[in-house]
């Protein structure tokens, strides 16, 4: 991205509004706002948004993962897969009971 075409100031956008706008949408571009010289606000392309929070919440997820295993907060594969047979078990009794 090229911050020199990627940086209006809000007098532009005023002025400029759907042309910004079809442009950032249409190219999945993100545009930084100024005010006064400072930037306030960015435009992005609501699917480049949606995309850059996704890859947010995965990191997130690694981030714990890892600290878990680092303070050994886990399950072993063995554990788990009783769980999730116990819990099938569980679930068939209840359905039995159910269906008697």
């Amino acid at each position: 991205m090229k911050f020199s075409e990627s940086i209006k100031p809000i007098s532009y956008l005023k002025s400029h509004a759907l042309e910004l706008i079809r442009d950032v949408s249409e190219n999945k571009k993100t545009m930084v706002i100024t005010h006064n010289g400072e930037a306030k606000v960015v435009l992005q392309d609501v699917k480049v948004y949606e995309q850059t929070q996704e890859a947010l919440a995965l990191l997130k997820i690694l981030a714990l993962s890892g600290k878990n295993l680092k303070n050994k907060k886990f399950k072993s594969l063995e554990r788990t897969f009783s769980n999730i047979r116990d819990k099938i078990d569980e679930f068939r009794r209840d359905s039995n009971e159910i269906q008697s």
